[in-house]
């Protein structure tokens, strides 16, 4: 049994004794309720008795400032929570996809948490990203990119992101992740541990079956989705950091 409370755009979802706290940020336009398109992977912590933020948001071209709004709103919840039941003994960042971005833009360079955990991150070019924009700035010639751009995120990273834990997780399905030129960025700086695995899955594998789910009797395949996501939970949870 746990408790919901939200705190600005962070949806808190606490244990009565939690273990540790994850910070969630979700992929693009699939995170403006959280808590319910990731609502089998937030269970799945909460069973484990982690407390869960989880921060909703639509998605705009300044990943900069969204980044610095997720880790001002995060923090604000992470003392509501600790004046509730005391400190945690263990911290994580969670990222999805632009989740994972946002994270590691984050302006305290990721040092005020035990570890950062990426998975499917994406950082592709806006056109890439938006293939309307890609139509639109050809036929009416503009250029719109995000920002920082994809190419300075990396070197952001690699020059001023302090966080040594990361653990990346990539799927054997997925033409959308990114994580190989993450690590390439996180392994140019000093001391640091970052590692990455390898799981069942495709780049939606996190996100819960939505609608769909509440229709149907729960399935074969859903039954997979499920394990593959409590799979995620356990590298998680059992991370030595």
């Amino acid at each position: 049994m746990s408790t919901f409370r939200r705190i600005s755009n962070v949806s808190c979802q606490w244990p009565s004794r939690p273990i540790g706290l994850i910070e969630l940020i979700g992929g693009s336009y699939i995170s403006i309720k959280p808590e319910v398109t990731y609502k089998r992977l937030i269970s799945s912590f909460l069973q484990r008795n982690f407390a869960v933020h989880s921060w909703g948001y639509i998605p705009n071209f300044d990943h900069q400032l969204q980044a610095n709004y997720a880790w001002k709103q995060f923090r604000q919840s992470r003392k509501i929570l600790e004046e509730r039941v005391g400190l945690n003994p263990k911290s994580i960042k969670l990222g999805h996809s632009l989740g994972c971005k946002l994270h590691l833009l984050a302006p305290d360079g990721g040092i005020n948490c035990d570890g950062l955990v990426a998975i499917s991150f994406n950082n592709f070019k806006a056109a890439k990203s938006i293939p309307l924009l890609r139509k639109m700035s050809q036929k009416l010639n503009f250029q719109t990119e995000f920002s920082p751009s994809p190419s300075e995120t990396l070197n952001l990273i690699s020059e001023h992101y302090e966080q040594i834990n990361n653990l990346l997780i990539k799927f054997k399905n997925d033409n959308l992740d990114q994580n190989d030129l993450l690590l390439k960025s996180l392994k140019k700086r000093p001391s640091d541990k970052s590692q990455i695995i390898l799981l069942d899955g495709n780049h939606l594998t996190p996100v819960s079956l939505g609608i769909r789910e509440n229709l149907l009797n729960p399935n074969f395949q859903s039954s997979l989705k499920y394990e593959k996501i409590d799979l995620i939970v356990d590298q998680v949870s059992n991370w030595k950091i």
